[in-house]
C-alpha cells in the first residue's frame, strides 16, 4: 500500500547481501524502480538458526562479524550516508548512532525497505510498517513477535499487516497461535482468500458474508455515477454506507495480486462516485426545512482516509492540462475528465478555482513546460492573496511570512502559543478581549483557508522569495 514501508527478513548475512545487490542492480536497470532501501545486522553466526527462535540481537555491536560481512555492511553505510547525508559506519559508537537513526527512518517513512537478519523483528514498533517480508525459518514465539511487527493498526487503511513467506510457514504459524493464543485463533489472525473477499463467503456461523463484486453490482443498478445527486435523506444514508463498505473492501482486495484488473467499475464512473460522496460529505447531516442541519446522532461515517488513498494528485491534474493545450485547447472531454477529478478529491476541491483560472491562463503559454509555468502562476497567485491578507487584517508582514514559512514546512497551521498574537497589529488599551480574540479567530480561519489552497501542490519558494527578487 502507499504510503507504507516493509521490513525483509533473510536467514544469514550472505543472503542479505545477496537480496541487496539485487535490489541495486534492478534498480539501476530501471529507475522506475527506486526505493530507498537500507541494511542493518550485528551478529556473527550468520548461518541461519536451527531452531527458528529468534536470537537477542539487539546489542547493536559489529565486533562478533566477520570481515566480508563488515565490509559489505561498510559498503550499504555508505550508499545511507549518500542517500540521507549522514556519516555513519560499523565503528561502535557510529553503529548506535546509525541503528537510531534508521529506526527513525522506518518510524517517518523515509526507509521504503529494510533488510534484517535478526534485528527489528522483537523490539522494534512502527504502525507504518504494513508487510513482513520472510525468507527465513521462524517458529514460536519468535515466529509471533515477527508477524506482529506488521499488525499495528493506524488506520481505516492500514487494518492488518500483511506477511509475504517465501518458505512453507503456515504449519509453524498455526503451531504458534495455538501455544500463544486460541487453538481457534487463526480465523481471527488470517484474512481470507481473495475469492472469499470478491465473490462472497460464509462466516464461522455459516452466515452469508457479501463479496466485493456483489456491492459493486448494487451500487451501479440503485446509484447512477452520472446523476452526481442522490434525492431523500435515507437514500443518501444507505448510498453513504454501501460506497463506504465498497471502499474497505476495495482496500482490503488491494493486497492481492489478482484484484488487478478485476475492479468491476471504470475509472471515470469510480471518480464520480467519490464526487457524490464528498459532496455529501462536506453537507452532512442534511438541512431541515428551516435551512439548518437536522441533528442526526446515527452511525453513518465517512471513509476520509481511504478516499485520500485513492485520490488523484496534481500531477496527474498536469499531465491533462498539458493534453488539453496540445489539442489547441479545443478538446472539451479533458477538461471534463479534469473537472471530474478534481470534483473526486478532497484536497483537490479546495484548490478548484485555482486550477479553472490556470487553464484559462494556458491558451497564453507555449506549453513547453506546463509544471514550471503551474509553479510560477501558483507562487504569483499565492503573492497576491497573501498580500491582499495582510493589508486586510493589518498583519506584520515579517511575522507573518515567518509563520506561514514554517507552516509549509511543517505540513500544518499551528493556532496554539503566541504566533498569531505576535503578527497581530498593536492592540488598543480601548479594545476588549473578546473583540481581540474575534478578530484573533478571523484571521486564524483565513489563514487556514490559505494554507489549505496552497499547499502541497508546488510553487512553493521561500515566503521571501518575492522580497529577495526586489
Amino acid at each position: 500500500l502507499s504510503g507504507f514501508n516493509s521490513i525483509f527478513a533473510v536467514a544469514s548475512v550472505p543472503m542479505a547481501k545477496l537480496y541487496y545487490q539485487e535490489f541495486k542492480k534492478q534498480m539501476a536497470e530501471d529507475p522506475s524502480k527506486s526505493l530507498k532501501i537500507a541494511t542493518i545486522f550485528s551478529y556473527g553466526a550468520n548461518e541461519e538458526e536451527a531452531d527458528g527462535v529468534i536470537d537477542d540481537e539487539n546489542s547493536e555491536d559489529t565486533s562478533a562479524l566477520d570481515q566480508n560481512s563488515r565490509d559489505f555492511l561498510e559498503d550499504a553505510i555508505r550508499d545511507y550516508n549518500v542517500m540521507f547525508h549522514t556519516n555513519y559506519d560499523t565503528s561502535s559508537d557510529k553503529f548506535q548512532n546509525y541503528y537510531k537513526d534508521v529506526s527513525l527512518r522506518m518510524k517517518n517513512k523515509e526507509l521504503d525497505l529494510l533488510i534484517v537478519v535478526n534485528m527489528f523483528l522483537t523490539g522494534f514498533d512502527a504502525t507504518t510498517l504494513n508487510t513482513l517480508w520472510v525468507d527465513k525459518n521462524l517458529k514460536m514465539h519468535g515466529l509471533i513477535q515477527a508477524f506482529s511487527r506488521t499488525n499495528r493498526i493506524l488506520n481505516s487503511i492500514k487494518t492488518y499487516g500483511n506477511i509475504v513467506c517465501f518458505r512453507r510457514l503456515q504449519p509453524r504459524m498455526e503451531s504458534a497461535i495455538a501455544l500463544f493464543g486460541d487453538r481457534d485463533a487463526s480465523s481471527i489472525v488470517l484474512v481470507r482468500t481473495f475469492k472469499e473477499y470478491y465473490y462472497g463467503c460464509r462466516d464461522d456461523d455459516g452466515k452469508p458474508v457479501r463479496g466485493y463484486i456483489d456491492m459493486i453490482a448494487e451500487l451501479q443498478e440503485k446509484y447512477h455515477a452520472s446523476e452526481h445527486q442522490i434525492i431523500g435523506e435515507k437514500n443518501q444514508k444507505n448510498f453513504i454506507m454501501l460506497f463506504g463498505a465498497v471502499l474497505r473492501m476495495r482496500n482490503l482486495l488491494s493486497c492481492f495480486d489478482e484484484f488487478v484488473g478485476k475492479e468491476g467499475i471504470s475509472e471515470r464512473d469510480m471518480q464520480d462516485y467519490l464526487s457524490i460522496y464528498e459532496d455529501l460529505r462536506q453537507n452532512w447531516p442534511p438541512k431541515g426545512p428551516e435551512g439548518e442541519k437536522t441533528d442526526i446522532t446515527d452511525d453513518v461515517v465517512f471513509e476520509v482516509e481511504l478516499v485520500k488513498q485513492i485520490e488523484v494528485n496534481i500531477d496527474y491534474i498536469l499531465m491533462l492540462v498539458k493534453q488539453y493545450h496540445d489539442s489547441n485547447c479545443e478538446d472539451k472531454e479533458i477538461l471534463v475528465t479534469i473537472q471530474k477529478a478534481v470534483d473526486s478529491s478532497p484536497t483537490l476541491r479546495s484548490k478548484k478555482k485555482l486550477i479553472e483560472a490556470f487553464i484559462e491562463d494556458v491558451n497564453d503559454s507555449d506549453g513547453n513546460d506546463i509544471i514550471g509555468d503551474w509553479n510560477d502562476f501558483v507562487f504569483e497567485k499565492r503573492e497576491e492573496e497573501l498580500e491582499d491578507i495582510i493589508k486586510a487584517e493589518k498583519l506584520k508582514p515579517e511575522a507573518t511570512r515567518n509563520f506561514l514559512e514554517n507552516a509549509f514546512q511543517q505540513g500544518e497551521i499551528k493556532t496554539t502559543g503566541t504566533d498569531i498574537d505576535s503578527m497581530m497589529p498593536p492592540v488598543s488599551r480601548f479594545t476588549k478581549n473578546n473583540k481581540r480574540e474575534e478578530k484573533k479567530m478571523g484571521i486564524i480561519d483565513r489563514l487556514k483557508a490559505f494554507f489549505e489552497k496552497y499547499f502541497g501542490i508546488g510553487g512553493n519558494r521561500s515566503f521571501f522569495s518575492k522580497k529577495e527578487e526586489n
